[in-house]
Protein backbone atom coordinates (compact mmCIF):
# COMPACT_ATOMS: atom_id res chain seq x y z
CA UNK A 1 0.00 0.00 0.00
CA UNK A 2 2.80 2.43 0.91
CA UNK A 3 4.66 1.56 -2.33
CA UNK A 4 1.59 2.32 -4.41
CA UNK A 5 1.11 5.70 -2.71
CA UNK A 6 4.75 6.65 -3.21
CA UNK A 7 4.51 5.62 -6.86
CA UNK A 8 1.47 7.84 -7.35
CA UNK A 9 3.24 10.81 -5.75
CA UNK A 10 6.32 10.26 -7.90
CA UNK A 11 4.26 10.02 -11.09
CA UNK A 12 2.38 13.22 -10.22
CA UNK A 13 5.66 15.01 -9.60
CA UNK A 14 7.12 13.89 -12.95
CA UNK A 15 4.01 15.04 -14.80
CA UNK A 16 4.01 18.46 -13.11
CA UNK A 17 7.77 18.90 -13.68
CA UNK A 18 7.42 18.01 -17.38
CA UNK A 19 4.59 20.53 -17.79
CA UNK A 20 6.69 23.27 -16.15
CA UNK A 21 9.66 22.51 -18.42
CA UNK A 22 7.44 22.59 -21.50
CA UNK A 23 5.99 25.90 -20.30
CA UNK A 24 9.47 27.41 -20.36
CA UNK A 25 10.66 27.15 -16.78
CA UNK A 26 14.38 26.34 -16.40
CA UNK A 27 15.11 22.77 -15.47
CA UNK A 28 17.22 23.70 -12.42
CA UNK A 29 14.33 25.83 -11.04
CA UNK A 30 11.91 22.95 -11.46
CA UNK A 31 14.43 20.62 -9.80
CA UNK A 32 14.96 23.04 -6.90
CA UNK A 33 11.24 23.41 -6.21
CA UNK A 34 10.80 19.66 -6.54
CA UNK A 35 13.42 19.01 -3.85
CA UNK A 36 11.85 21.68 -1.63
CA UNK A 37 8.37 20.15 -2.01
CA UNK A 38 9.76 16.70 -1.25
CA UNK A 39 11.29 17.83 2.04
CA UNK A 40 8.08 19.59 3.06
CA UNK A 41 6.11 16.45 2.31
CA UNK A 42 8.53 14.32 4.35
CA UNK A 43 8.35 16.72 7.30
CA UNK A 44 4.57 16.80 7.50
CA UNK A 45 3.85 13.17 6.68
CA UNK A 46 6.74 11.90 8.81
CA UNK A 47 5.52 13.76 11.89
CA UNK A 48 1.96 12.59 11.40
CA UNK A 49 3.02 8.97 10.98
CA UNK A 50 5.24 9.15 14.03
CA UNK A 51 2.37 10.52 16.10
CA UNK A 52 0.06 7.80 14.82
CA UNK A 53 2.58 5.15 15.79
CA UNK A 54 2.81 6.68 19.29
CA UNK A 55 -0.98 6.46 19.65
CA UNK A 56 -1.11 2.74 18.91
CA UNK A 57 1.89 2.05 21.13
CA UNK A 58 0.02 3.91 23.87
CA UNK A 59 -3.00 1.65 23.28
CA UNK A 60 -0.81 -1.44 23.61
CA UNK A 61 0.80 -0.34 26.88
CA UNK A 62 -2.47 0.91 28.41
CA UNK A 63 -4.39 -2.25 27.51
CA UNK A 64 -1.83 -4.40 29.31
CA UNK A 65 -2.36 -2.34 32.47
CA UNK A 66 -6.16 -2.12 32.25
CA UNK A 67 -7.04 -5.68 31.40
CA UNK A 68 -8.23 -7.86 34.26
CA UNK A 69 -5.43 -10.28 35.13
CA UNK A 70 -3.27 -11.03 38.14
CA UNK A 71 -0.38 -8.79 37.14
CA UNK A 72 0.54 -6.09 39.64
CA UNK A 73 1.92 -2.85 38.26
CA UNK A 74 4.21 -0.32 39.85
CA UNK A 75 2.93 3.22 40.16
CA UNK A 76 5.71 4.69 38.07
CA UNK A 77 4.87 2.31 35.20
CA UNK A 78 1.27 3.47 35.09
CA UNK A 79 2.27 7.13 35.36
CA UNK A 80 4.76 6.78 32.50
CA UNK A 81 1.99 5.45 30.25
CA UNK A 82 -0.30 8.26 31.41
CA UNK A 83 2.40 10.82 30.59
CA UNK A 84 2.70 9.33 27.09
CA UNK A 85 -1.03 9.58 26.52
CA UNK A 86 -1.15 13.13 27.91
CA UNK A 87 1.52 14.23 25.45
CA UNK A 88 -0.52 12.77 22.60
CA UNK A 89 -3.70 14.52 23.76
CA UNK A 90 -1.89 17.85 24.11
CA UNK A 91 -0.19 17.69 20.71
CA UNK A 92 -3.23 16.75 18.59
CA UNK A 93 -5.80 19.28 17.47
CA UNK A 94 -8.46 16.54 17.10
CA UNK A 95 -7.96 13.85 19.74
CA UNK A 96 -9.63 10.47 19.12
CA UNK A 97 -12.22 9.67 21.80
CA UNK A 98 -10.52 6.35 22.50
CA UNK A 99 -7.38 8.24 23.61
CA UNK A 100 -9.45 10.23 26.12
CA UNK A 101 -11.17 7.08 27.39
CA UNK A 102 -7.88 5.23 27.82
CA UNK A 103 -6.40 8.16 29.74
CA UNK A 104 -9.48 8.39 31.95
CA UNK A 105 -9.40 4.66 32.72
CA UNK A 106 -5.71 4.88 33.67
CA UNK A 107 -6.36 7.86 35.95
CA UNK A 108 -9.23 5.93 37.53
CA UNK A 109 -6.87 3.02 38.20
CA UNK A 110 -4.51 5.25 40.22
CA UNK A 111 -7.49 6.92 41.99
CA UNK A 112 -6.91 10.34 40.44
CA UNK A 113 -10.65 10.87 40.11
CA UNK A 114 -10.47 14.52 39.08
CA UNK A 115 -8.43 13.83 35.93
CA UNK A 116 -10.37 10.62 35.35
CA UNK A 117 -13.68 12.49 35.31
CA UNK A 118 -12.33 15.14 32.92
CA UNK A 119 -10.95 12.65 30.38
CA UNK A 120 -13.90 10.26 30.59
CA UNK A 121 -16.30 13.15 30.06
CA UNK A 122 -14.32 14.14 26.94
CA UNK A 123 -14.63 10.56 25.70
CA UNK A 124 -18.36 10.18 26.42
CA UNK A 125 -20.19 13.48 26.76
CA UNK A 126 -18.72 16.01 24.33
CA UNK A 127 -19.74 16.60 20.74
CA UNK A 128 -16.54 15.01 19.44
CA UNK A 129 -17.07 11.89 21.57
CA UNK A 130 -19.31 10.63 18.75
CA UNK A 131 -17.12 9.95 15.73
CA UNK A 132 -20.02 10.65 13.36
CA UNK A 133 -19.93 14.32 14.38
CA UNK A 134 -16.36 14.73 13.12
CA UNK A 135 -16.83 15.81 9.50
CA UNK A 136 -13.71 17.90 8.90
CA UNK A 137 -10.50 16.28 10.11
CA UNK A 138 -6.89 17.51 10.14
CA UNK A 139 -4.19 15.39 8.43
CA UNK A 140 -3.07 13.83 11.72
CA UNK A 141 -6.53 12.44 12.39
CA UNK A 142 -6.92 11.25 8.80
CA UNK A 143 -3.64 9.36 9.02
CA UNK A 144 -4.70 7.82 12.35
CA UNK A 145 -8.03 6.66 10.91
CA UNK A 146 -6.29 5.26 7.83
CA UNK A 147 -4.00 3.09 9.99
CA UNK A 148 -6.90 2.13 12.27
CA UNK A 149 -9.03 0.89 9.36
CA UNK A 150 -6.08 -1.05 7.95
CA UNK A 151 -5.61 -2.78 11.32
CA UNK A 152 -9.33 -3.58 11.47
CA UNK A 153 -9.38 -4.99 7.93
CA UNK A 154 -6.16 -6.96 8.31
CA UNK A 155 -5.78 -7.86 12.01
CA UNK A 156 -3.25 -10.54 11.17
CA UNK A 157 -0.64 -7.90 10.26
CA UNK A 158 -0.71 -6.41 13.79
CA UNK A 159 -2.56 -8.92 15.99
CA UNK A 160 -1.53 -7.43 19.35
CA UNK A 161 -2.44 -3.90 18.31
CA UNK A 162 -5.74 -5.09 16.87
CA UNK A 163 -6.58 -6.96 20.10
CA UNK A 164 -5.68 -3.90 22.20
CA UNK A 165 -7.89 -1.59 20.15
CA UNK A 166 -10.84 -4.01 20.28
CA UNK A 167 -10.44 -4.47 24.04
CA UNK A 168 -10.31 -0.73 24.73
CA UNK A 169 -13.30 -0.03 22.47
CA UNK A 170 -15.30 -2.75 24.24
CA UNK A 171 -14.36 -1.31 27.65
CA UNK A 172 -15.34 2.16 26.46
CA UNK A 173 -18.76 0.90 25.37
CA UNK A 174 -19.49 -1.30 28.39
CA UNK A 175 -17.69 0.35 31.31
CA UNK A 176 -17.15 3.96 30.27
CA UNK A 177 -20.29 5.37 31.88
CA UNK A 178 -19.74 3.35 35.06
CA UNK A 179 -16.17 4.60 35.43
CA UNK A 180 -17.28 8.20 34.87
CA UNK A 181 -20.07 8.04 37.47
CA UNK A 182 -17.80 6.31 39.97
CA UNK A 183 -15.09 8.96 39.54
CA UNK A 184 -17.61 11.78 39.96
CA UNK A 185 -19.18 10.28 43.08
CA UNK A 186 -15.80 9.67 44.70
CA UNK A 187 -14.69 13.18 43.77
CA UNK A 188 -17.79 14.64 45.46
CA UNK A 189 -17.11 12.49 48.53
CA UNK A 190 -13.49 13.71 48.69
CA UNK A 191 -14.54 17.35 48.39
CA UNK A 192 -17.20 16.89 51.09
CA UNK A 193 -14.71 15.16 53.39
CA UNK A 194 -12.20 17.98 52.91
CA UNK A 195 -14.88 20.55 53.75
CA UNK A 196 -15.78 18.65 56.93
CA UNK A 197 -12.12 18.41 57.88
CA UNK A 198 -11.64 22.14 57.32
CA UNK A 199 -14.74 22.90 59.40
CA UNK A 200 -13.58 20.64 62.24
CA UNK A 201 -10.16 22.27 62.17
CA UNK A 202 -11.66 25.76 62.34
CA UNK A 203 -13.93 24.66 65.20
CA UNK A 204 -10.93 23.23 67.04
CA UNK A 205 -9.07 26.52 66.65
CA UNK A 206 -12.09 28.41 67.97
CA UNK A 207 -12.34 26.15 71.02
CA UNK A 208 -8.62 26.58 71.67
CA UNK A 209 -9.06 30.34 71.61
CA UNK A 210 -11.99 30.10 74.07
CA UNK A 211 -9.96 27.92 76.43
CA UNK A 212 -7.01 30.29 76.26
CA UNK A 213 -9.27 33.25 76.97
CA UNK A 214 -10.94 31.54 79.92
CA UNK A 215 -7.59 30.41 81.28
CA UNK A 216 -6.18 33.92 81.06
CA UNK A 217 -9.23 35.32 82.86
CA UNK A 218 -9.01 32.70 85.63
CA UNK A 219 -5.29 33.30 86.10
CA UNK A 220 -5.74 37.03 86.64
CA UNK A 221 -5.13 37.97 90.34
CA UNK A 222 -8.32 39.06 92.01
CA UNK A 223 -8.29 42.29 94.00
CA UNK A 224 -8.55 41.35 97.64
CA UNK A 225 -10.95 43.52 99.67
CA UNK A 226 -9.23 45.59 102.27
CA UNK A 227 -10.11 44.73 105.86
CA UNK A 228 -10.78 48.34 106.63
CA UNK A 229 -13.60 48.48 104.13
CA UNK A 230 -15.64 46.06 106.23
CA UNK A 231 -15.26 48.00 109.52
CA UNK A 232 -18.30 49.76 110.93
CA UNK A 233 -18.11 53.58 110.46
CA UNK A 234 -18.68 54.23 114.20
CA UNK A 235 -15.97 51.78 115.12
CA UNK A 236 -13.62 53.32 112.58
CA UNK A 237 -14.30 56.79 114.06
CA UNK A 238 -13.73 55.54 117.63
CA UNK A 239 -10.46 53.84 116.57
CA UNK A 240 -9.16 57.04 115.01
CA UNK A 241 -10.08 58.95 118.20
CA UNK A 242 -8.25 56.42 120.40
CA UNK A 243 -5.20 56.68 118.16
CA UNK A 244 -5.30 60.46 118.49
CA UNK A 245 -5.51 60.32 122.31
CA UNK A 246 -2.79 57.68 122.46
CA UNK A 247 -0.27 59.77 120.60
CA UNK A 248 -1.41 63.20 121.91
CA UNK A 249 1.30 63.43 124.61
CA UNK A 250 4.13 62.63 122.23
CA UNK A 251 6.68 65.36 121.44
CA UNK A 252 7.23 66.54 117.95
CA UNK A 253 10.19 64.99 116.23
CA UNK A 254 12.08 68.28 116.18
CA UNK A 255 11.96 68.54 119.98
CA UNK A 256 13.07 64.95 120.38
CA UNK A 257 16.05 65.52 118.15
CA UNK A 258 16.87 68.76 120.02
CA UNK A 259 16.83 66.98 123.40
CA UNK A 260 19.06 64.19 122.13
CA UNK A 261 21.48 66.68 120.66
CA UNK A 262 21.64 68.75 123.87
CA UNK A 263 22.26 65.65 126.00
CA UNK A 264 24.97 64.51 123.70
CA UNK A 265 26.81 67.81 123.91
CA UNK A 266 26.68 67.89 127.74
Amino acid sequence: MAVVEKGQYALAFVVVAAMLVVAGFPAFVVFFFGIFAYFLWKIFTGGSRSETRDIFEFYLAANEILRDDDRRWYGFEVREVIARGSRIAESMTAVPPLVYFTLGALYHKISDHKEAAVNLANALETERSDEMNVVFAPPELRNYVKVLRKIEREPGEAPMTSAAVRSLERARRLRGRTLLEDSRSKLIHIVHANELADGAQNSSHAMDNVVLFRTSVVDLPLEQPRHEDNIDPQRRKRRSKDNAERFSDRKPISEVLHDIYDKGTH
